[in-house]
């Protein structure tokens, strides 16, 4: 059977609603950290420095290391529908608390575990319908299909932060900053709430489990099949070498955005002067966002050219190329294209590997194996947060870090991908 093009994918009746309900959960994901970068980061009150930051991309990405391993414990036991369908509706009450924190001006632990649990719930729902998505559509349309909900989502991530920031232009010109940021998250609770009522258009196990999939519960399990992902990749060692260097090239894309919001925060724009530097970073993350598009195009044809494991490697040898630009010249333009290069080579390594690792492995280890691929590259993302905070002055001004960047990467080409252990048949 021949596979579907985008645009057959986008008229699927079945795949277009699983698309509609992540797309708007994750346009919404993007409103909901504008406004917390926003509060938390570029509040005039608040001079942000490299370990603010860094702890701040933690808090983000804790849950999802943390409740990783039992997301398919919960996923094989419960309508996916119903467990999308639910957590979407609790994020929406949790951000109306968020909400009346931030109006508040409360910075402490309880705003910190309102917002660990909004995005520790949005692992399960991403989850949810990532599992699913292979029950909508047919073998050959599955690389597609999955290529298209990650970067649909990404962009209007992208997306949805310029729609949050331009929401808080509105709302600054009648209340205060904090107030503004509350109402933003106002807006994205209706987005969360609304993500719940899309998920309804799917029938109740239509996104699974199946009858045979389901398991009995077990504390245990989450370790147990975390271990047996990593036993089978153990036996699959070019998908396993394909996850380290995407795991790598995004802890590197991470360091680079933490210079980016600082450069942009307290070097480019007057530290009194936070809205500036907020504009300045939605437009490096909005120019990341076309990154990102360019390169989920572009990799077929790579693939179609060179094969899965030579534009793999090809990709992260040219993602050494664009933090040199940064070594010889910190301004906005040279970041742009930065942010630009960065993004496209690093989102065009993504969706391949991610072909290759579904091309690798048994249905029975899909859930198993990408847990263990989640918390990798979560891992890398918070390692490479941290090393960049240990890194970078308050200024953002590092020859440093991009030439360590570029290292890595460089490494990773010419050690991990090398032609002997990296099988370049595909």
């Amino acid at each position: 059977m021949q596979s579907l093009n985008f645009l057959g994918l986008l008229r699927h009746p079945r795949l277009s609603r699983l698309f509609a309900a992540r797309w708007i959960g994750q346009a919404t994901d993007g409103i909901f950290q504008s406004a917390l970068a926003s509060f938390v980061l570029f509040s005039p009150e608040r001079q942000t420095n490299a370990l603010n930051a860094a702890l701040a991309f933690t808090v983000v990405l804790l849950p999802y290391s943390i409740v990783g391993p039992f997301i398919g414990t919960v996923l094989d036991r419960v309508s996916r529908q119903r467990a999308i369908f639910f957590s979407n509706f609790i994020r929406g009450l949790d951000l109306l608390l968020i909400s009346f924190l931030i109006f508040q001006g409360k910075t402490g632990v309880e705003l910190t575990i309102a917002v660990l649990f909004a995005f520790g719930i949005n692992r399960l729902i991403l989850a949810g319908l990532s599992a699913g998505l292979p029950l909508l559509t047919d073998q050959p349309s599955l690389i597609s299909a999955n290529a298209m909900a990650v970067t649909g989502g990404s962009i209007l991530v992208v997306l949805g932060g310029g729609l949050g920031f331009g929401i808080r232009k509105v709302f600054e010109s009648v209340s205060n900053a904090n107030h503004s940021d509350a109402a933003i998250i106002l807006v994205a609770s209706v987005g969360y709430f609304l993500a719940s009522i899309f998920t309804l258009r799917l029938n109740k196990y239509e996104i699974g489990p199946l009858e045979h999939e389901k398991k009995a519960p077990s504390l245990t399990q989450g370790f147990t099949e975390m271990r047996e992902g990593f036993s089978f990749l153990n036996r699959h060692t070019d998908a396993l070498r394909g996850i380290f260097a995407t795991a790598v090239q995004r802890g590197a894309l991470t360091a680079l955005l933490l210079l980016a919001l600082l450069l942009e925060r307290n070097t480019f724009h007057s530290p009194n002067n936070p809205d500036a530097g907020l504009s300045g970073l939605a437009l490096a993350l909005s120019i990341a966002g076309i990154g990102i598009t360019c390169g989920a195009l572009i990799a077929p044809f790579g693939v179609a050219r060179l094969g899965r494991h030579r534009w793999i490697r090809l990709m992260i040898l040219l993602n050494t190329l664009p933090p040199i630009i940064l070594v010889f010249v910190q301004q906005p333009i040279p970041l742009y294209i930065v942010a630009f290069l960065g993004s496209f080579f690093g989102q065009s390594l993504k969706v391949t590997n991610d072909a290759l690792v579904q091309s690798k492995i048994d249905d029975y280890f899909r859930g198993r194996v990408f847990a263990v691929y989640d918390v990798v590259v979560n891992g890398a993302i918070v390692s490479g947060a941290l090393i960049a905070a240990l890194i970078l002055p308050a200024s953002g001004i590092s020859v440093l870090l991009p030439l360590m960047v570029s290292a890595f990467s460089l490494l990773i080409g010419v050690r991990v991908l090398r032609k002997s252990k990296f099988n370049f048949v595909s």
